[in-house]
């Protein structure tokens, strides 16, 4: 009796070993080294869990290696001599790619940080352009300051907030009065034998740190002008984040073309989610996805998660659960419309990054749009969906088109429309008021021609006014040849 209550409750002990205990805590994922838009992802809010995930799409680090090229980015280190555009075809020519756009000039002799973008990802080309920018900047002065270190350091303080700025005599812009915001700078090492500074300025995009030199070097009342620079940040991209050369970029172009290795590709080339990942976050069902991809607005059905702190018409990313970027939007709801809101508009498409059915279409797939494609395949609806004789009288009555115009628009349109004037009503009208119309018309045409030609050299007008008189003289000769053959036509 003994030995069997012995082996009962062995055998109970062995079946709580693989027994799940319920608990009071929830066990947190770490996803702080989850890569690109997925880092973090446990923090976001959650609107719903349930969502039916769709094979289609991957991993932006996953993808094949010509999907991986074309969506992709390179953190550039500019060599000094070459223009930007010069650097950039270069890549073009080297990675055999369609198309490649940069996040912002650098002039010739400036180094640094050069955001090339290939093919999908020059769409992001605009929204890099305005981003913020850091560079470390050499000035010469032309003499000696009395104040020593402590009054070079006092003047680059002065120069902080919103300054006014005109573009450099060798810029290839046209040279405005413009105001431009130094954030932050730092001086980092300064020889007043040599006349050298060293410092370090975070600013706004379009900032001219050739001006911001002379400027300095008025304040300081000594002169000074610019000596050398380099770009360490640009938009989300830095000195650290995998900067790569131009001959790094051609090795890895070589490995692959000669080893077939992509894997220094693959290490060149950085994902277009990387310059996303300092947007608040929206993360859609993949279900919505295609329906995004064609333009259409995030509704709050097809949201999953959120960043908190999402204020009104704020920028945002919306991406997939795969961690892949779908559009930049413009917030239509703030984090707490969204969390208490059941119906209504997340976000707008500003643009569109990703490419269209890449996932399936999942829209039309609704209990009415199906009875719809039936009554249409049945006859008793015509091919755009209109009722015709054979539609049912509760469809007519319960089916509301928000595509159709309304009746009622139309028919105000047609009364407000006037009714066509007969003949003898136009052969009333006042010559006065078709004389005092035309001047003024004239005097229009007049402005717009002035305001075209406005600050044209003597040498460009005497060449427009050249190629005017050939023009006229090809017209007559056109028209005379023209009235010969009729002549000819009718002996």
């Amino acid at each position: 009796m003994g030995k069997e209550v012995a082996v009962v409750k062995q055998t109970t002990s062995e079946e709580d070993e693989y027994t799940i205990k319920p608990q009071a805590t929830t066990p947190s994922l770490d996803t702080s080294e989850w890569p690109l838009l997925l880092k973090n992802y446990e923090k976001l809010l959650v609107r719903t869990g349930h969502f039916t995930p769709i094979t289609s799409g991957c991993s932006p680090l996953k993808r094949d290696l010509k999907q991986y090229i074309s969506s992709g980015v390179i953190n550039l280190d500019k060599p000094s001599n070459p223009s930007s555009h010069e650097v950039v075809a270069w890549v073009k020519r080297i990675l055999r790619c369609e198309k490649t756009g940069h996040s912002g000039t650098l002039d010739p002799k400036v180094t640094g940080c050069l955001i090339v973008c290939i093919d999908r990802a020059t769409r992001l080309v605009k929204s890099q352009q305005g981003a913020g920018k850091e560079y470390v900047a050499v000035i010469r002065l032309h003499d000696k300051l009395p104040g020593g270190q402590a009054q070079f350091a006092r003047a680059l303080e002065t120069l902080t907030g919103a300054l006014f700025q005109r573009p450099p005599l060798i810029s290839a812009v046209k040279r405005q009065l413009r105001i431009r915001t130094i954030h932050e700078s730092k001086l980092i090492e300064f020889d007043n034998d040599r006349h050298l500074g060293v410092f370090w300025v975070s600013c706004e995009a379009g900032t001219y740190i050739r001006t911001l030199c002379v400027h300095l070097g008025l304040l300081l009342g000594v002169g000074g002008h610019m000596q050398e620079l380099r770009r360490v940040r640009s938009g989300a991209m830095d000195e650290s984040k995998g900067l790569v050369t131009l001959h790094d970029v051609l090795d890895a172009q070589w490995q692959m073309d000669n080893t077939r290795d992509e894997s220094y590709l693959r290490k060149v080339i950085s994902p277009l989610e990387t310059l996303l990942t300092s947007y608040k976050r929206l993360v859609v069902k993949d279900s919505a996805v295609n329906a995004v991809c064609y333009g259409a607005k995030l509704m709050l059905p097809g949201l999953l998660r959120y960043e908190s702190a999402i204020e009104h018409h704020e920028e945002v990313v919306l991406m997939t659960t795969k961690g892949e970027a779908i559009a930049l939007g413009i917030a239509q709801m703030s984090t707490v419309e969204m969390s208490t809101c059941d119906h209504g508009v997340v976000a707008k498409v500003k643009r569109c990054i990703m490419e269209r059915d890449l996932y399936p279409r999942r829209w039309g797939l609704g209990p009415v749009a199906l009875e719809k494609k039936k009554l249409k395949a049945d006859g008793k609806l015509d091919k755009f969906g209109r009722p015709n004789d054979a539609t049912p009288a509760k469809w007519n009555s319960e089916y509301k088109d928000f595509g159709a115009p309304a009746p009622d628009a139309s028919a105000a349109a047609a009364a407000a429309a006037p009714a066509t004037p007969a003949k003898s009503s136009a052969e009333d009208t006042p010559m006065e008021e078709a004389s005092a119309s035309s001047p003024a018309a004239a005097d229009d045409s007049k402005d717009k021609k002035r305001k075209k030609h406005d600050g044209e050299t003597a040498e460009e007008k005497a060449e427009r006014k050249r190629r005017k008189a050939e023009k006229k003289a090809a017209k007559a000769a056109k028209k005379a040849s023209k009235g010969e053959a009729m002549d000819s036509d009718s002996d």
